[in-house]
C-alpha cells in the first residue's frame, strides 16, 4: 500500500491490539461509506443467525473493533487476544457444549484460521442440528485476486494445495483465498468430509463503496458531497459484480443428524 494512502490514526499501532480495534471501530462507524458496508454484512450475519432454531448462543468470532453486539445484544463477542471481547476463543477448540450454539458469525475472520478441518469439527460439534455459520469474506473475481494479491498487506496464496499454513501472528498469518479454495475449487473434497455441513449460500457483495471508502487501514479520500453518488453507482454496476466484487457473503448450515447419512 502507498505510505502516503494509510490511515495516520493506526500508525504505530500494533494489528491486532485493544488500541488497533478501538481506532478501525472508530473508522466505521465515522466514515458513512465503509459503514453502509458494515451495515449490509452485519444485517446478513444476522439474518442467518436468526433463521436457525432457537435456543443455543450466537457467537461472534475474530470480533475486533465489530459492533455487531450493539445489533444483536444477546450475541456473545469473543476473539484470540485478551482484552478485546467478552471471551477469549479460538475457532479451533470452541469451549462450548455439544449443541449449545445455534450460530457462529464472522467477518474477515475465517481465513485467519490456520487449521479449518478443527474448525470445522469443532463447529458441527457445538452447533445445534439447522444451526449456521455465517461470514463475510474476500472474494475471487479478477479485480478481487489483483487487488488482495497486489495491494493489500494479508496473503492471497490461491496457487495454494494445502487449507491449512504456519501461523505465529494471529493477524498477519493467513490465506484470503482460503474461502475460494475450499467452498469453489475443492468443493467436492469439503463435502466428502464434511457431509454434515451444507453450503447454503455464497453471494457476490456490492463492491465499489467498500473500494471507494478506503476500508479500515486507508485514509477516507470521497467527500461528502460524493457519498451518494458513489452509493447510487453501486446499485447499477451490480451486473459486474462476478468481475469485481470484492468480498462474498457464505452461510453453512448443519445438517439435522438423520439427513447426514443421504
Amino acid at each position: 500500500m502507498l505510505i502516503w494512502l494509510r490511515e495516520p490514526r493506526l500508525k504505530g499501532l500494533a494489528p491486532g491490539s485493544p488500541a488497533f480495534f478501538k481506532v478501525q471501530r472508530q473508522l466505521i462507524l465515522t466514515r458513512p461509506l465503509i459503514k453502509r458496508c458494515y451495515d449490509d454484512w452485519y444485517r446478513r450475519l444476522l439474518e442467518d443467525a436468526r433463521s436457525a432454531p432457537e435456543g443455543g448462543a450466537m457467537l461472534e468470532l475474530g470480533s475486533g473493533g465489530s459492533y455487531l453486539k450493539d445489533l444483536e445484544p444477546a450475541l456473545v463477542t469473543s476473539d484470540v487476544v485478551p482484552g478485546i471481547a467478552e471471551r477469549v476463543v479460538d475457532g479451533r477448540w470452541l469451549p462450548f457444549g455439544d449443541g449449545t450454539l445455534r450460530a457462529l458469525l464472522m467477518s474477515h475472520v475465517f481465513h485467519h484460521i490456520p487449521d479449518v478441518e478443527a474448525f470445522f469439527k469443532e463447529a458441527q460439534r457445538a452447533l445445534v442440528p439447522g444451526g449456521v455459520i455465517s461470514m463475510i469474506e474476500v472474494a475471487h473475481t479478477p479485480f478481487a485476486r489483483l487487488f488482495f494479491k497486489n495491494f493489500h498487506h494479508e496473503p492471497y496464496d490461491d496457487h495454494a494445495q494445502k487449507w491449512s499454513f504456519a501461523q505465529e501472528d494471529p493477524m498477519m498469518d493467513c490465506n484470503q483465498a482460503l474461502t475460494w479454495m475450499i467452498f469453489v475449487r475443492d468443493r467436492a473434497r469439503f463435502e466428502q468430509c464434511h457431509p454434515g455441513l451444507i453450503i447454503e449460500k455464497l453471494e457476490l457483495l456490492p463492491w465499489l463503496t467498500y473500494f471507494s471508502s478506503g476500508g479500515v487501514t486507508s485514509r477516507y479520500l470521497i467527500p461528502k458531497f460524493l457519498e451518494g453518488l458513489v452509493i447510487a453507482a453501486d446499485r447499477c454496476l451490480k451486473p459486474l459484480q462476478p468481475l469485481f466484487s470484492l468480498h462474498w457473503h457464505i452461510c453453512l448450515r448443519k445438517r439435522a443428524e438423520k439427513e447426514v447419512g443421504r
